[in-house]
């Protein structure tokens, strides 16, 4: 039953976590759709690149489910690190069923033309901070942030709360195992030499 407790929580914090921060933004109705590229290692530049998509990626997709987000992560290393947003030009439609591609972690999936109508900005992350990339997304994309609420902000403490808990917990079992393992060392050596006494007696 504890390991569900403990599963909950981790899991509440997950979504918090998804909700509120970096990335926790709503993009304008005329962004269709976004395509990030970089290397699956860090070297080269593609640090800020990876961080942005492991750590600010999820919330956009959270607080934009409708708008397209295609990553393709490549094994060049040198290869270009880029965003590119899709803008809906003032007054076009868009063909709506027109096939997305999907991410790929082979490089398969490089970033298309904008379909008529559209118009597309680019944004050059390689040997940026994630930080950075994000400030410069947030200026080009015109998206808004979102103000986390009273209760995602109790969340948020509760969270940080467990989890302060949990690490002091995990260094006073880890104390309380050591002191066993010791005393059991000890015992078996006392029985050892207990033996040896015996036997050369």
């Amino acid at each position: 039953m504890v390991g569900v407790i403990r599963r909950l929580n981790v899991l509440k914090s997950q979504l918090v976590g998804v909700r509120v921060g970096p990335g926790a933004a709503v993009l304008p109705q005329d962004v269709t759709r976004i395509h990030m590229e970089f290397a699956h290692k860090i070297n080269g530049g593609h640090m800020g690149p990876r961080k942005f998509w492991r750590d600010v990626l999820p919330r956009l997709k959270y607080w934009n489910p409708a708008v397209p987000m295609v990553v393709n992560r490549s094994t060049d290393q040198e290869g270009p690190a880029k965003m590119v947003l899709y803008f809906r030009e003032p007054g076009a439609t868009l063909k709506t069923d027109a096939p997305q591609p999907s991410s790929s972690a082979e490089g398969l999936a490089k970033a298309p033309k904008p379909a008529e109508g559209e118009r597309v900005v680019t944004i050059d992350m390689k040997n940026r901070h994630s930080d950075a990339i994000l400030q410069e997304f947030m200026t080009k994309s015109g998206a808004v942030l979102v103000v986390p609420t009273a209760q995602d902000e109790a969340e948020l403490l509760a969270a940080k709360d467990l989890e302060e808990k949990g690490t002091a917990d995990r260094v006073r079992i880890k104390q309380l195992n050591d002191a066993a393992r010791r005393e059991k060392a000890l015992i078996a050596q006392a029985h050892s030499e207990a033996a040896a006494i015996k036997a050369s007696m």
